[in-house]
């Protein structure tokens, strides 16, 4: 058995600390991160965090049930590249000169997908998105070409066999709650309780 990539993907309230508490459940681990992305939900004040890491099944299995022990997280799900469509966005910044002057390299980027973003007199920027080994390619076939800088986001995932957390949400809410009394103590008053 080896590792695999898989896509964490954490709903979680949007509390200021809780991105550095989860971090160190994998730097505790020794698990690296290949890519992380934060964002707001289809839920208004749930947030979305989408990580990929390279590990284990059981240990991934593990460490959702860790993060989901965290207050404000409200679940944690584990996905491979089958179970999911994802992308991530590439920009390139190339001279605009050999732009202008290369028909292969216009040709090349229709062939990639790009399109312009900014054109400038010193340079142009594309921009690309599909997944990791296409951005890679488009790389590769740039460089010839003076390639001057690159940047890729982190990955944006959804689950294809879900409905979405927002289903399980209004689930959740409408499960009633338990019917048996709670009794609790006061703090620091001894025996006396009072009743939930």
């Amino acid at each position: 058995m080896q590792k695999q990539e898989f896509t964490i993907t954490v709903y979680t309230e949007n509390q200021i600390g809780l991105l550095n508490r989860i971090a160190i459940m994998f730097s505790r681990r020794k698990i690296n991160i290949e890519s992380l992305n934060t964002s707001p939900s289809e839920i208004e004040g749930i947030h979305r965090f989408t990580i990929v890491i390279q590990e284990f099944e059981d240990v991934v299995r593990k460490l959702c049930r860790q993060i989901e022990k965290q207050v404000e997280v409200l679940k944690a799900y584990f996905n491979t590249n089958e179970e999911l469509i994802w992308q991530e966005m590439a920009l390139y910044k190339v001279p605009t000169d050999v732009i202008a002057e290369k028909v292969k390299v216009e040709r090349l980027l229709r062939e990639y997908g790009a399109r312009a973003v900014v054109i400038r007199k010193d340079y142009t920027v594309f921009e690309a998105t599909g997944h990791r080994e296409e951005t890679d390619r488009l790389i590769k076939a740039l460089e010839p070409y003076g390639l001057i800088e690159f940047v890729r986001s982190a990955r944006v995932a959804i689950i294809k066999d879900s409905s979405g957390f927002h289903e399980k949400l209004k689930e959740f809410e409408a499960q009633e709650p338990g019917e048996g009394v709670i009794e609790n103590e006061y703090l620091g008053k001894g025996t006396e309780v009072f009743s939930m």
